[in-house]
């Protein structure tokens, strides 16, 4: 274990460590990094001795000590390595550089920045050219175009992940500008905006045969966030392969990936344009394009080995407030677990994930909806017989009993259907002892 450019090892936390001029370094650097409290300069594990107290204090002084603010920029975890507690610091690149300790001001003692393993003092030269490129217009600086905003949506977000909002919330979540009215990002979390999230299906490949729109939001975007992901998750259903020693069950789009990237879409989407993210699913695929392409001065392979940039700092420290990000730079590794860099599309203004259903397309068997040809055999049975094979299908061990509860029939008729799918060969009993229906489909 040796520093990088990217990880710093610090012994302990005391007086004597700036560690504001570590996380300024790493805030001012392209690929942020790394903070672990309890790990010599050798990579000797030692531990700290007052965990809680540490991690509280580290907080408050990055919090208080650095400006711009970096709140929605910086993690502060707790670790076990060899039966010691450690602290690691997760910093981003931070988008309104240079960042700098408030004593000193944007001033060569002020102003630090990752140079190999160590933070280094930034020239004047560096400072100006820095500031000049800030970014002036995020969505932390508009103001918004109402001032009635209400958060009752937003503070049960928040109490729900056991957290409360006081008087003072508006100004502690950043949703205030420097002259004390409500910014945009308000306006995106207040109960009542403009803003309109769509997710679009399609009954075929293109985007001609459109089967169904569905519009959320002009509401808090968390709210908005969490819709999306519940219709996708009804869209993803579990389809069944049955063969002649298991039963496969297997989902069209990998859960994980999926939430990662409608989250991804939500927080680092540029809505200074008010182009909210699209989302559309296909027979064959699912869209999620993001309005924005990659954050400056991050490149594809950084945005592949996760360094993160957010671009919009205060909604991913809202987003993580509420648990639904859970450390930063943890998106798109999540989802490369699943699927291939070929799945990302980037343009100047956009960014496209694609996600190919997984094994073949929807619209089969799928989610207990037998409907559609598996193997040519189900195009033979009549509505009800699939009903019940539907049910078998789900619940290998359900009982004739129990067939005609669920499709509210008598036990007489749910037994004929049970029969025709007997003599088409395509369901028996696997052991009368057991009980338990043994499905022959064609594979």
């Amino acid at each position: 274990m040796s520093e990088t450019n990217r990880i710093e090892y610090k012994q302990e936390l005391n007086s004597n460590l700036d560690i504001e001029k570590e996380v300024i370094a790493f805030l001012n650097y392209h690929e942020g990094g790394f903070i672990f409290i309890g790990i010599d300069k050798e990579g000797k594990i030692l531990g700290v001795n007052d965990l809680d107290g540490d991690m509280l204090k580290l907080k408050d002084r990055i919090k208080n000590n650095i400006l711009p603010s970096c709140m929605g920029l910086f993690d502060v975890q707790a670790e076990k390595k060899n039966n010691n507690d450690i602290i690691k610091i997760t910093i981003a690149s931070g988008p309104e550089k240079p960042y700098y300790k408030k004593k000193y001001g944007m001033t060569e003692k002020g102003c630090s920045i990752r140079i190999g393993t160590a933070s280094e003092p930034m020239s004047q030269k560096m400072i100006d050219e820095l500031f000049a490129k800030r970014i002036r217009n995020s969505l932390g600086r508009i103001v918004s175009n109402k001032q009635d905003l209400k958060f009752e949506q937003l503070r049960i977000y928040y109490e729900s992940a056991g957290l409360s909002l006081n008087e003072k919330f508006a100004s502690n979540l950043e949703l205030q500008t420097d002259t004390g009215k409500y910014n945009y990002v308000a306006y995106l979390l207040a109960d009542n905006n403009s803003t309109s999230i769509k997710v679009a299906k399609y009954s075929s490949k293109t985007r001609v045969d459109l089967k169904e729109s569905n519009e959320y939001g002009n509401g808090c975007l968390i709210r908005a966030a969490k819709q999306v992901i519940d219709k996708i998750e009804i869209e993803n259903p579990t389809s069944t392969q049955i063969t002649s020693k298991e039963r496969i069950n297997k989902r069209l789009w990998n859960s994980v990936a999926l939430r990662e990237a409608i989250i991804n879409a939500f927080v680092h989407n540029d809505f200074t344009n008010e182009v909210p993210p699209k989302f559309e699913i296909f027979p064959d695929r699912i869209e999620i394009t993001s309005a924005g392409g990659l954050p400056d001065g991050l490149s594809q392979e950084e945005f592949f080995l996760g360094y993160s940039v957010p671009r919009n700092k205060e909604l991913m420290r809202i987003f993580k407030d509420i648990g639904m990000v859970e450390q930063l730079g943890s998106g798109v590794p999540r989802i490369l677990e699943n699927y291939d860099k070929e799945c990302f599309t980037f343009t100047d203004h956009f960014l496209r994930m694609t996600f190919p259903v997984q094994g073949g397309q929807a619209g089969g068997q799928v989610g207990g909806q037998v409907g559609g040809q598996v193997g040519g055999q189900v195009d033979l049975l009549t509505e009800r017989q699939k009903e019940v094979l539907d049910l078998i299908i789900n619940n290998p061990a359900i009982s004739r009993k129990a067939l005609s509860k669920e499709l509210n029939i008598n036990p007489s008729a749910t037994q004929k259907h049970i029969d025709a799918l007997k003599q088409k060969g395509i369901i028996s009993r696997e052991s009368e002892t057991t009980g338990y229906w043994e499905i022959h489909l064609d594979e």
